[in-house]
């Protein structure tokens, strides 16, 4: 509307409206025509919601309960992040529903079978190619289709907290469709999709049977019968890796024992500090045996628990750099499974928990943890290899803090909690000479070999008193305790 030497005029051209100065109205969300024309209803919105909400929620678990028997370090590692992604953004979408004025909320109900089903059968996949294909051609691009849909329909003003939280959340799952994508490109052949394609068009019908993952579309009523998950889908904890890892019950070289020994200089305590984040390879695999039999918990504890689980993959990635910075060939170490094999196969999931505790704990204190190994990496004048252990070291804060929130209480004090994981942790640790007289490893010391290799890398001629370093983890844990036969 203008006023015009004290007249009343309308104007019918809302096109037309703009702001001050001609600045965008409505803070350029909108046009005044789109933002009047535009936009779901608070039911139509939280009811997508929810269908988001959900779908991530089973996409997350999906990844989770495929870290341990992931064979392949890259998409074990790859599965770990876009878990991550899905838990952040699982309790995002639920705190949006929350706010939708649409009790009860429903977030804890299955919003279609068919729907489910679609899942269900993605987690039975019982290879990697499969896998691959129900995750990343199916599922991911299925939540990126909704994301799109509901940001391009719903009202930027009216509903713009479900916007933002949308056109962020499309950012990173759009990132795992593209990482995805690359995944297939590499590992899945062209024979193996042709055979799957029933499987595939199976997986469209399922989906069109809830009416699209985000149920606008009208359910095609079909009835359907399971592929894979005819069976209901069991968690293997026992790790598995791709053949570049070699001698995995191999338990030969005590890094610890090296890197706490004030004797020994600094930098060729770099290989132990690289190896010790490298073979954090197994914290992911021991840590998705713990959410995937959980139970009922709070979304709050699957989001801090796999943020940590993340983290952990991430030093592993951190300690593959310090190799390949040093033209050093990991495959030649064996980075043993013997911890997550251990605890997965014979703790329960609590106990898990309470020595994941028990180890953070036990990095904290000055002279035997992480500012130490942040000290010696200092002074190796490496930059490398201290911005490593600076973030390692921040992430292990973060880490001992979430376990003081979820198993210190359901324990009972801090020191029974450390006590109760330090018992779980020895029932794990006894198999040493077993595992040598069954033929599974010589526990070879493969220090000498790769110590040399990055003596050549620094340009200086090895010690031999540290070439015949010989120090193994028969009678003592990662925490250098003596271990109790």
């Amino acid at each position: 509307m203008m006023r015009t030497k004290g007249t009343l005029q309308l104007s019918h051209d809302i096109g037309s409206y703009t702001g001050y100065a001609g600045l965008p109205p409505l803070v350029g969300l909108h046009s005044m025509r789109d933002a009047s024309s535009t936009g779901l209803t608070v039911a139509e919105s939280s009811e997508r919601l929810k269908r988001l909400h959900w779908s991530l929620r089973r996409l997350h678990n999906i990844f989770v309960s495929h870290i341990t028997n992931m064979p392949v370090y890259e998409l074990k590692m790859a599965f770990s992040l876009h878990a991550h992604y899905c838990a952040e953004h699982v309790g995002e979408l639920a705190n949006r529903v929350r706010e939708m004025r649409q009790p009860p909320y429903g977030l804890e109900v299955s919003p279609h079978a068919a729907l489910d089903m679609f899942f269900d059968e993605i987690l039975a996949a019982p290879g990697t190619e499969e896998l691959l294909l129900g995750i990343y051609e199916r599922a991911v691009p299925a939540i990126v289709s909704a994301l799109e849909r509901i940001i391009a329909e719903t009202n930027k003003l009216f509903d713009h907290p479900t916007w933002r939280l949308c056109r962020l959340t499309l950012v990173e799952i759009q990132d795992v469709q593209q990482y995805g994508a690359e995944a297939v490109r590499c590992l899945v052949s062209n024979e193996t999709r042709d055979a799957l394609q029933p499987w595939l068009s199976l997986l469209n019908r399922m989906l069109a049977a809830a009416g699209g993952l985000d149920g606008t579309d009208e359910p095609s009523g079909e009835t359907i019968e399971r592929h894979f998950s005819t069976l209901p889908y069991k968690y293997d904890p026992v790790p598995k890796r791709d053949e570049r890892f070699q001698d995995p019950y191999n338990m030969g070289v005590n890094a610890e024992a090296m890197l706490f020994n004030p004797k020994i200089e600094p930098l060729p305590k770099t290989i132990m500090l690289y190896f010790k984040r490298m073979r954090e390879i197994d914290v992911p695999e021991m840590m998705a045996s713990i959410l995937a039999e959980a139970g009922d918990k709070p979304w709050e504890y699957y989001r801090d628990m796999t943020r940590q689980l993340w983290d952990e993959a991430r030093h592993a990635m951190m300690g593959e750099l310090g190799f390949v910075a040093m033209g050093i060939d990991w495959s030649q170490i064996p980075f043993n499974f013997t911890w997550s094999l251990g605890l997965n196969t014979k703790l329960t999931s609590k106990e898990r928990h309470a020595v994941l505790y028990t180890i953070e704990q036990g990095l904290m204190p000055k002279k035997t943890g992480k500012e130490y190994e942040w000290e010696v990496a200092i002074a190796t004048a490496n930059p490398l290899t201290a911005l490593i252990q600076d973030y390692d070291w921040a992430d292990e804060i973060l880490h001992a803090r979430i376990g003081r929130e979820w198993i210190v209480p359901e324990i009972g004090s801090q020191a029974e909690a450390m006590a109760y994981g330090d018992k779980a942790w020895s029932k794990v640790l006894v198999d040493w000479n077993k595992w040598k007289e069954e033929g599974l490893t010589e526990h070879r010391n493969w220090w000498p070999e790769v110590y040399r290799a990055a003596c050549i890398h620094w340009g200086i001629e090895p010690d031999p008193q540290l070439l015949a370093y010989n120090t193994t983890y028969q009678n003592t844990r990662a925490d250098l305790k003596e271990v109790a036969f």
